[in-house]
């Protein structure tokens, strides 16, 4: 059956409700019918100016604030790609055959991120319903009249009011990103050569005011005898600064346990002991391995993780999943963890990683794995560094992902 051809610009047109179209810098470029007819503008006086120049705000108002609040409403859309529903605005308009005389107007306005190819915002799609009527009381002066308009003069302010809140919550949110951001970056080792092994590390925040600070890495030079170091990577439960204080906790109780202990599951019992007189350490999944170039032997154990990948010199992927337990805190007995080793050979490498790297919530883990075998075969000839890079480019979302990322590259 052939698909039917739309004009998706006569259907622009045609949509009921005013419905216009700007660029991330608020200029016009395009405006449906009912946009032009309502707000009482042609289309050749909207398109290509910018919006407060067609649109100012009421000069004898010196309480009006639509046009800061349209305005950070429209930003915040193209900052965070994300639909932004604004609270009912007064914003008064111009009589354009009056000039000078201004009309009371109530709006309720949506602002919508339309991407492009790039998956950048490329243009706000800024619907409006006009609900002047609604507000305002007309034809009467008895008594329900006037507690009508009572009424919606108090459910204006209150909803002027959420607005404010609102506006002050996402600066506050802000804030506590910037602080944990900073904690994590204080928390994390910093990017070193592990004795003359390649590696590459990243983290990478989720969008959004909250939800950054969960994950954590960690690289361990292990104690003699041989040539051998201990990679980690783990997720906290939560976010913000109360995960990133968990985390800062938990990755040194690895770190310094991986030091004395004789492999992966040992250092993962202790932090599972170390976890349960931590608040909020509850269900936090990590997944430790000792690498050994001397023997080139991988022993790993997992409590709860995504595994591990490793990637021989042909291209062939094996995820390391023979040796996983519940994760930290997830059962009240106490048992010994497993572990398992596997061989590698040289010039391979191996991946770890954290669930923000392959999981999406329309889709089964599975997909998100194969598409990281598939990226890892691609790159496999790639120096750690690259290699990193071209992971993150292929597997996380153009406009950023909704949970933290953590991972580790490390050429064998």
């Amino acid at each position: 059956m052939t698909e039917p051809q739309i004009d998706y610009a006569a259907v622009f047109r045609g949509l009921p409700g005013m419905v216009a179209l700007l660029t991330p810098d608020l200029v016009y470029a395009d405006a449906n019918e009912d946009f032009q007819r309502l707000s009482g503008r042609t289309r050749e006086q909207l398109v290509g100016r910018y919006i407060f120049d067609v649109f100012p705000e009421n000069p004898n108002d010196p309480a009006a604030a639509g046009m800061r609040d349209v305005k950070a409403s429209m930003l915040r859309a193209v900052a965070t790609g994300e639909r932004d529903t604004m609270a009912l605005q007064r914003y008064d308009i111009e009589d354009p055959e009056r000039p000078g005389h201004w009309q009371e107007h109530y709006w309720s306005p949506v602002n919508a991120p339309i991407l492009g190819p790039d998956g950048k915002v490329a243009l706000i799609a800024h619907r409006v319903e006009e609900v002047t009527e609604l507000i305002r009381a007309r034809g009467g002066t008895g008594s329900s009249d006037r507690q009508a308009r009572v009424l919606e003069a108090e459910l204006y302010t209150r909803a002027r009011e959420l607005q404010e809140v609102n506006e002050r919550l996402r600066q506050a949110h802000a804030r506590e990103r910037e602080v944990a951001l900073a904690l994590q970056a204080a928390l994390l080792p910093a990017p070193r050569p592990i004795e003359q092994h390649r590696t590459a590390v990243r983290y990478r925040p989720a969008i959004g005011a909250l939800n950054v600070c969960g994950d954590w890495y960690d690289l361990v030079d292990l104690p003699t005898p041989g040539d051998r170091i201990a990679v980690a990577v783990g997720d906290v439960v939560g976010h913000g600064l109360a995960a990133a204080c968990v985390m800062g906790q938990l990755r040194s109780a690895l770190s310094s346990a991986s030091r004395v202990v004789e492999g992966p599951a040992q250092a993962l019992d202790a932090l599972g002991l170390y976890a349960r007189y931590v608040e909020g350490a509850e269900s936090t999944t990590a997944v430790n391995a000792f690498v050994d170039w001397d023997g080139h032997t991988i022993t790993y154990s997992s409590a709860g993780h995504p595994p591990p990948a490793l990637v021989d010199p042909e291209g062939a992927v094996t995820f390391l999943d023979q040796a996983t337990d519940p994760p930290l805190g997830a059962r009240p007995e106490h048992l010994p963890r497993p572990q398992a080793t596997v061989s590698f050979t040289e010039g391979a490498t191996l991946v770890l990683y954290t669930d923000g790297l392959i999981e999406r919530r329309d889709e089964d883990i599975d997909v998100g794995l194969a598409r990281l075998a598939d990226s890892l075969a691609r790159h496999r000839q790639a120096d750690p560094e690259p290699l990193a890079d071209a992971l993150l480019a292929d597997l996380l979302p153009a406009t950023g992902s909704t949970d933290d990322t953590a991972l580790v590259v490390l050429r064998l």
